[in-house]
């Protein structure tokens, strides 16, 4: 078995937004599993919260997501990480630029780098950070 590495991304309680909104973008099949599914929280409070949720697409990508119980501190947003899009597809990558832009914030526009490639920066209405790489593009 191959061995992977899947972002997870953490939310106070809007998940299950944030990940239809990743499959509005990415496509694919999104799997949800609240914290009352899985009796794993005696709060009803927190019964229709996400324990669990996945995404993946057609074309190999994984992302999962979670919203935080009240009992555990929320630092919030992706301070610490980035999720790192990259590759040549220029269609592809640039729809995706433009989906998770759209009512977000652009650190950087998507555009010619020093390096001979396209390359953006932005967070996402949820604050998640992400960059896009196309190689080898022309601006």
């Amino acid at each position: 078995m191959v061995t992977r590495l899947n972002p997870y991304l953490g939310f106070r309680d809007n998940a299950r937004e944030a990940m239809e909104f990743y499959r509005s973008v990415f496509g694919g099949e999104l799997t949800v599993s609240t914290f009352g599914d899985l009796q794993m929280s005696d709060d009803p409070a927190e019964k229709d919260k996400v324990m669990h949720a996945q995404l993946e697409t057609p074309n190999g990508l994984v992302l999962m997501g979670a919203d935080t119980p009240s009992s555990v501190d929320y630092t919030g947003g992706g301070d610490l990480v980035s999720v790192s899009l990259s590759g040549e597809d220029v269609e592809e990558l640039t729809g995706y630029w433009e989906k998770l832009s759209e009512g977000g914030t652009v650190q950087e526009p998507l555009t010619a780098a020093p390096w001979g490639d396209q390359f953006g920066m932005c967070d996402d209405k949820f604050g998640v950070h992400w960059l896009v790489n196309i190689s080898g593009s022309p601006a």
